[in-house]
């Protein structure tokens, strides 16, 4: 078994070429891991699709047979040469691939270093994939350790001390090119995560806030929460045209934002795209100053150098945390445990075979037999339960059975290190 990741992101693909390759339909979604576990060598996955990312994560029997079956799918839908997607993703497998995972969980490899949305997308893709039957114990373990490994790179470190979204450096890029938003009218399209810190950030710093959405009881219900108003979406047309500032970050496949509800207007207008695909789609308007994801690299870089410290801290944990993993994982291998309690069994056998031939119970010229017939008894004995443990290793709560042969095999449970005292990945992950 090997686990593969082919990334696309804001590293090596532009904002065009992520829009073609993301899922925000869960039809589509489905339909997307229907087709990568139709793979041949393919038996798990799960597909992150972010503003910043693309990325198929996939437990397999072949590595070059399943990166293969993964660029023809993508080129399929996307309708990108295979070779030009080829040229761009980042292709990790086995340790490499959970090394990259753990360094996406500790939103090491994100656009804003130390940004807390990342872990709550790789808990909803994984939820998605593991609830439809598209993953199982194989990514579960480690999705588990990489929940894990983020929770150690936050003890350790200070990258998240303030945590930094997309939105808030949407907001910092605004505050920085006009003087004051207080009382400006700003309006903010969708009611996700992002919308909702925009929100609240344009809000506490005095600006006049309008959200709009689609299903307007959601919209009510996250102006309620911010403390701000609201507008029914069929304004949408004239809002465009009487707002200095607007924010959307909708799920909608197609722009919303085009240049038939655009007007030239007197004032300068600041508009911050934070979709992908993208809401806004226009060629006209000299005084609108559009701002999209990709144009956030400037403070994203100065994030970066401010957290370096605390950045190379978090790689060597996740270097560690990588290691440790695979040292899990082979004491998983069921054989050599049931190896173990046999030969414990036998060990016992002869203790007790020889001390009832130094008592005297039993003939010494018996002893080989006696021995044998112990032994013989054992093997009974443990026959039932070795097949059962065979037959549950391949089941989601192995892990959990493993782990409590660990422990049992042990002279003294201060014997085990923590990293086999493992939990359910789901409960972990769930937060259970």
């Amino acid at each position: 078994m090997h686990y593969l990741n082919i990334s696309f992101s804001h590293k090596n693909s532009t904002l065009e070429i992520r829009e073609k390759l993301t899922y925000k339909d869960d039809s589509a979604l489905k339909a997307c891991l229907a087709k990568l576990n139709s793979g041949e060598s393919i038996n798990e996955s799960v597909l992150i699709s972010t503003c910043n990312r693309m990325e198929v994560l996939c437990s397999c029997s072949d590595i070059a047979m399943a990166t293969q079956h993964i660029f023809e799918m993508l080129a399929a839908r996307s309708g990108i040469s295979i070779e030009e997607l080829e040229g761009r993703a980042d292709i990790y497998d086995d340790s490499s691939a959970i090394h990259h995972l753990f360094s996406v969980a500790s939103s090491l490899d994100s656009m804003v270093v130390g940004e807390t949305q990342i872990a709550g997308q790789l808990k909803d893709a994984f939820r998605f994939s593991y609830d439809n039957g598209f993953c199982g114990q194989k990514l579960a373990r480690a999705m588990h350790n990489a929940f894990k490994c983020a929770a150690k790179v936050r003890n350790a470190t200070d990258i998240s001390s303030k945590p930094v979204s997309i939105a808030s450096v949407a907001v910092a890029k605004l505050k920085s090119v006009l003087d004051s938003v207080d009382g400006k009218k700003a309006l903010v399209i969708g009611v996700g995560e992002m919308s909702e810190i925009t929100a609240k950030h344009l809000s506490s710093n005095g600006a006049d806030v309008h959200i709009m959405n689609r299903t307007k009881y959601k919209a009510q219900k996250l102006a309620d929460e911010c403390g701000v108003k609201v507008l029914d979406y069929s304004e949408l047309p004239n809002a465009v045209n009487e707002f200095e500032i607007l924010f959307s970050a909708t799920s909608a496949s197609e722009p919303i934002i085009t240049d038939e509800i655009i007007k030239q207007c007197d004032f300068d207008r600041y508009w911050f795209d934070m979709a992908v695909p993208r809401d806004i789609n226009y060629h006209k308007g000299e005084r609108i100053n559009l701002y999209v994801i990709d144009d956030l690299k400037n403070i994203v870089d100065e994030n970066m150098s401010l957290r370096e410290d605390g950045a190379r801290k978090a790689h060597g944990i996740i270097g560690r945390s990588t290691v440790e993993f695979f040292e899990w994982l082979d004491t998983l291998n069921i054989e050599p445990m049931i190896k173990e309690i046999y030969e414990k069994a036998f060990e016992a056998a002869k203790a007790e075979s020889d001390r009832v031939i130094k008592k005297g119970y039993i003939p010494k010229e018996y002893e080989a037999q006696i021995r044998k017939m112990s032994e013989q008894v054992m093997k009974r004995f443990l026959h039932q339960m070795s097949s059962k443990m065979r037959s549950v290793s391949e089941e989601s709560k192995s892990d959990m059975v493993t782990s409590a042969l660990q422990f049992l095999i042990k002279k003294d449970k201060n014997d085990m290190p923590d990293k086999y005292k493992c939990e359910h990945a789901l409960n972990i992950i769930e937060g259970r």
